[in-house]
């Protein structure tokens, strides 16, 4: 069951904050055929709004005055990424959360709603991650500054809501992928990583590709406009405190997730697994009782979704990040 319609009487201004990225663009899809016009949609670049500067952030808000707000901007990768960059990772996002956070309390934003990761529970988190989860033990340590980040952030929505009464929630998905996926050979994420290995193995006539891991961690993944239909939902459907969990409620390991890759690529060498690399958390899989309780269900199958994912990188490789 999707989200209902909305309408121009009940959205104003919204302002989705990281609409170049893979979250953001769908979300924007997702208002526009929800039917919320483009002009009410307000949309700004890096090169036109410094979203780690207080002082642009302050001046945008009092000029537009967004009446709700889906902070999807942030700086993400995957575990290369988290290695290399600790200081970034957490600096960028706490900067960027903060500002925007708190510039949608100084000119009175109506709902936030901020966008989280399954990231932020504990690498021994008990199976399917359950809200109440978060802060309940250690977090895992390959990808732990963008998780500390990111829990500020969903503590920093909790505060003013304490503090202030504003409807700031936050929403927290499980493994994304779909279009405008960043595919950098070493800092993206893992459906990214292994579709862009595949094809490029395809291409060159490689007998096999090496995959980081045994390939025995268990992931849940989603389709990015589903997250995004799941957003709108509970932009409309949910205001209580706490932190709401998204995902499909369904894991699978990463040797068949990769298995599932190469068959949609068309790809027919060997799969090998370097042990010798890291394979982050155990698994990973999200209880979704609490979204699905509200009226909410994911609507793309993991097939469905990959074949279109593929299908997206082939026509649009001329403008892929590198």
């Amino acid at each position: 069951m999707g989200a209902k319609k909305m309408t121009s009487e009940v959205f104003e201004k919204i302002y989705v904050a990281g609409h170049g990225g893979m979250v953001g663009s769908a979300l924007v899809r997702a208002l526009v055929t929800q039917g919320v016009p483009e002009a009410q949609i307000l949309t700004r670049g890096s090169s036109e709004l410094d979203l780690m500067s207080q002082s642009d952030v302050r001046d945008f808000f009092a000029t537009e005055r967004p009446d709700y707000v889906y902070l999807a901007a942030a700086k993400v990768g995957g575990i290369n990424a988290n290695h290399s960059f600790p200081a970034d990772f957490l600096y960028n996002n706490l900067m960027i959360e903060a500002n925007v956070i708190h510039a949608a309390h100084e000119f009175g934003v109506k709902k936030l709603l901020f966008l989280g990761s399954s990231c932020i529970y504990p690498r021994d988190a008990q199976q399917p991650l359950t809200e109440d989860a978060l802060l309940s033990g250690p977090l895992e340590t390959t990808n732990e500054w963008y998780a500390v980040a990111k829990i500020s952030g969903i503590k920093l929505c909790e505060a003013y809501r304490v503090q202030h009464g504003h409807d700031f929630i936050s929403v927290m998905p499980t493994n994304l992928y779909g279009p405008e996926d960043n595919f950098h050979p070493e800092h993206s994420h893992v459906p990214a990583a292994l579709l862009r290995r595949f094809h490029e193995a395809k291409i060159e006539g490689k007998h096999e590709v090496v995959v980081w891991g045994s390939g025995a961690p268990l992931r849940d993944f989603l389709h990015v406009d589903d997250l995004a239909e799941a957003c709108v939902f509970l932009m409309k459907a949910y205001s209580a405190g706490g932190i709401s969990n998204v995902g499909n409620g369904e894991d699978v390991s990463i040797k068949d997730f990769a298995t599932l890759i190469a068959d949609v690529v068309g790809y027919e060498g060997d799969i090998v697994f370097d042990t010798s690399k890291p394979d982050g958390t155990p698994r990973k899989v999200m209880d979704v009782s609490k979204i699905k309780a509200l009226g909410w269900q994911p609507r793309i199958s993991l097939k469905e979704g990959l074949g279109a994912y593929y299908q997206w990188f082939l026509d649009n490789q001329s403008s892929l990040r590198s």
